[in-house]
């Protein structure tokens, strides 16, 4: 494959059958010349859109070329962006196409009720959705098979390519052919995820026996642990996550910092947008697309903008100015970013790959509240699942509702064994069906859910920095008893009673009135146990304590963390590790969203942080400390495995070099 570039602009191009002079005033130099100032070197271009028109001059589907498309304008797009090195991906429709779902709608997916997947007859969108199991695939070969003989492709991006439950006539035949039962959802989803492997296959063979070095995505939105499975039909992974989307700013980190470990690399989409794709003549404040962009790269990520070309064809400069302001920074810190891989101690499981059964996009709530509040706590980690090689961290944490079988309990039992550490919390650790602890290391017994909620819990060891108080923990816990040798850190103190109709006390929960007969957290050795979901009650509430609970367990577990900062929780920090060059790279940026909108998160002005204290533990010796891509050196000092030095300022982003000696 060629090599993914860091500056890219995902195109879209869906254009109604009602609009005339398509491409009429295109101009192939203006429109590359505009993406070349704006330091843009790749943009994914259409082939056909999901209203089912094709941008092309084709000749074995002309019935599907726009009927009022004036020139060749994927043809000219390429010829122009290639004349200049900017790489040009080729963008096709997969499950919405309005036109096939018209003319074809025997091939349209049918749910279990028999109705129709998607968009009402009688309501604008086209969004149904189509079987990856039809004739319909006969078709996309022909599509893509036409573009890799007549064009000069880079590579192809797949869109809406999911894994969807069909009731269609060939979907049950298939079904009852393998034996299994169309009736029953958990077969329904087990087929469609083997109809979507089979079509990647299908498609990644003929795009490889044709255009070895083509790039090739399939997009459903999420980058989740089903890629895992499928990831060899991909050469790399693109993040769909617009903020003013239905993503928000809380999707990319988790996202991504699951993707960056299955071994491919991974570009994200934001948009140029105010709010999500089709937003047009809109425009993404310059501070959020800055953020945006620069926290890609802290996570190992190159950057795409989203941006929608005029129906005419004609390319919006003041769009590109936009873009071309954040891009000329990305470009300067590229050579910091160029094959660097994150420094971590802790990798996190995510609650999804037990959650989505494999096939849904299902993000649970646990996993956003962890990726923050680690995140917030200035934490290195990543998302991670059972496959992942557990030897990379130092602790892992199972938040909230991650069932241990045989053989992630072995493998966890393996980790502890050989020096790490583990720290769970309620649900986690128990066995498949939920009554018992699979996972003995952790020094609790199961005895049932807690009986009173809301409780109270005193942080007693876990209290520094803390009131010497209790606590309310909103969401009900695990009633557990410590086994022998184990710690009780904090205990509970329960309400007079539950609120019912019955009794009830003032408009919320019951203060409290007596010690609990059930502990708050347990130590066990290197295993650290808190019974509630502390992290969903993060996600859902954001209690200052659950954070300072988990941050004091974490400073037990793992008093030596790769990076340690003195800054508020807005802040967000990063290492990265450049092998070749010798040195670790430390991304530090301070924007901050604020959810100015019933709808939105906005980042509208940079403030300033100066004078801020970081300490890094490396292996080496160091050899120098300086600001990037700035060239300017500061002081720092060497104690033990650490190095130490103070950023003098964080306006919006700043990345420190610490070089490393031979």
């Amino acid at each position: 494959m060629s090599e993914l570039r860091y500056r890219a602009v995902h195109l879209d191009f869906h254009t109604s059958e009602e609009i005339p002079g398509i491409g009429g005033r295109f101009d192939p130099d203006e429109f590359a010349d505009t993406l070349k100032r704006a330091h843009v070197n790749a943009v994914t271009c259409f082939a056909r859109c999901h209203h089912g028109w094709i941008y092309f001059p084709s000749e074995v589907h002309p019935e599907r070329v726009h009927p009022h498309l004036e020139i060749d304008l994927l043809g000219r797009q390429i010829e122009a962006c290639h004349a200049r090195d900017i790489l040009c991906p080729i963008y096709v429709t997969i499950q919405w196409d309005h036109y096939t779902a018209r003319t074809s709608p025997e091939w349209l997916c049918i749910d279990e009720t028999g109705r129709q997947i998607g968009t009402p007859p009688f309501e604008a969108g086209f969004y149904r959705r189509l079987c990856l199991n039809t004739p319909y695939v006969d078709f996309l070969e022909e599509h893509v098979t036409e573009m890799l003989e007549r064009l000069d492709c880079d590579g192809f991006f797949f869109d809406i390519v999911h894994a969807t439950e069909c009731c269609c006539p060939w979907c049950v035949e298939g079904m009852l052919e393998e034996g299994l039962s169309p009736e029953g959802q958990a077969d329904r989803q087990r087929y469609a995820f083997e109809v979507l492997l089979r079509f990647q296959e299908r498609m990644s063979s003929l795009v490889r026996r044709m255009q070895p070095e083509a790039s090739i995505f399939y997009n459903s939105g999420h980058i989740g642990p089903m890629h895992r499975e499928m990831r060899e039909h991909f050469t790399h992974f693109e993040l769909e996550s617009l903020p003013g989307g239905g993503w928000g700013y809380a999707h990319f980190p988790v996202a991504q910092r699951y993707a960056r470990t299955l071994g491919l690399p991974t570009i994200s989409h934001t948009g140029k947008f105010h709010t999500t794709w089709g937003d047009f003549h809109s425009f993404r404040n310059p501070a959020a697309l800055e953020y945006e962009c620069m926290r890609m790269l802290a996570l190992n990520c190159r950057c795409q903008v989203g941006d929608q070309l005029h129906p005419a064809g004609e390319i919006d400069r003041p769009t590109y100015d936009l873009i071309g302001g954040v891009y000329a920074q990305v470009e300067a810190a590229e050579p910091w970013c160029h094959d660097a891989e994150a420094v971590v101690d802790t990798g996190v499981m995510t609650p999804e790959e037990f959650a989505a059964e494999g096939t849904q996009r299902q993000i649970p709530p646990a996993i956003f509240g962890a990726t923050k509040m680690l995140q917030e706590l200035h934490q290195q980690f990543d998302v991670i699942d059972s496959q992942s090689d557990f030897a990379r961290y130092r602790l892992i944490v199972l938040p909230d509702e991650i069932p241990v079988g045989e053989e992630l309990g072995a493998k966890l039992a393996q980790f502890i064994a050989s020096g790490g550490a583990v720290l769970a919390t309620y649900r986690s650790g128990l066995e498949s069906g939920g009554e018992r602890f699979a996972l003995g290391e952790l020094g609790v017994r199961w005895l049932g859910e807690a009986p009173f909620s809301p409780d109270f819990i005193v942080p007693g060891a876990l209290g520094e920095g803390m009131r010497d108080a209790p606590h309310v923990m909103y969401l009900q816990g695990a009633q557990v008893e410590p086994a022998d040798g184990a710690e009780v850190l904090s205990t509970m103190v329960r309400p007079y009673f539950n609120r019912t109709w019955r009794h009830f006390c003032s408009h919320g929960h019951t203060p409290l009135a007596a010690p609990a007969d059930y502990p708050g957290a347990v130590r066990n050795g290197r295993c650290i146990y808190l019974m509630h979901p502390h992290f969903a009650q993060y996600h859902q509430r954001a209690p200052m304590w659950c954070k300072q609970l988990v941050g004091n367990a974490i400073e037990m577990l793992l008093p030596d963390a790769v990076l340690r900062v003195e800054a508020p929780s807005t802040a967000i920090f990063t290492v990265n590790r450049q092998a070749r060059e010798r040195r670790l790279i430390v991304h530090a940026l301070h924007y901050v969203p604020e959810r100015r909108s019933v709808e939105l998160d906005i980042v509208e002005d940079i403030i300033p942080l100066c004078e801020v204290p970081v300490s890094v533990r490396v292996e080496g010796e160091a050899t120098c400390v300086r600001l990037v891509p700035q060239g300017e050196a500061i002081a720092y000092a060497v104690g033990g495995h650490r190095v130490e030095f103070v950023i003098p300022r964080i306006e919006g982003t700043q990345m420190v070099e610490v070089a490393l000696a031979e």
